[in-house]
């Protein structure tokens, strides 16, 4: 079984900020697998699919993007999966817009929900699929940037990484993270 996490803050307050891109990533991928109705597990929403010809979980944590360690754990400890068989999709602000980065492991690189993660985990030996929404302009404070809504040029890009996003998603469950950082790692054009 595959897990795959969906960094966000949950409510319609968050819906569409620069923070859920994660949420949208679960959200493509449950509409394009024909994932099962959500249900509430976990602390989060949670939707079976498939994926890679396996079953998969996906798992949006609700208790806010900093605190998501938790619901995490509770799936991989339900679930007795191996860290290798998790992925978490989030923004990153240090990444421009339009640009992905896949790893196989790693550092939290500041993203406060990756490092709750590995906290609860004890481990950072989990795949990451950063999504650029960056750079923070001047003068903003990055965490007001992270909560604010997409400009709409910036809307138009970032559902076409979504979009890939979700194919970097499948092509780690069918074909593993190497393969994926191959075929993803950059922006569309690189």
């Amino acid at each position: 079984m595959k897990l795959v996490v969906g960094l966000g803050n949950p409510g319609r307050k968050y819906e569409g900020t620069r923070h859920n891109v994660g949420f949208e990533v679960l959200d493509r991928l449950a509409a394009e697998t024909a994932a099962d109705p959500p249900r509430e597990k976990f602390n989060g929403i949670t939707r079976q699919c498939r994926l890679g010809g396996e079953s998969a979980l996906l798992l949006a944590p609700h208790t806010y993007m900093n605190l998501s360690g938790s619901s995490v754990l509770a799936a991989v400890d339900f679930y007795k999966l191996d860290i290798a068989e998790v992925m978490v999709v989030c923004d990153d602000f240090n990444l421009p817009v339009g640009r992905l980065r896949i790893r196989a492991t790693g550092s939290d690189g500041g993203q406060k929900g990756l490092a709750d993660i590995a906290r609860r985990l004890g481990s950072t030996d989990y795949a990451r699929l950063r999504i650029g929404i960056g750079p923070v302009p001047d003068r903003w404070d990055a965490a007001d940037f992270v909560l604010g809504k997409f400009a709409a040029a910036e809307r138009t890009e970032m559902d076409l990484q979504v979009a890939r996003a979700t194919d970097a998603v499948r092509t780690w469950a069918a074909d593993g993270v190497h393969e994926a950082m191959s075929r993803y790692n950059g922006a569309a054009t690189d």
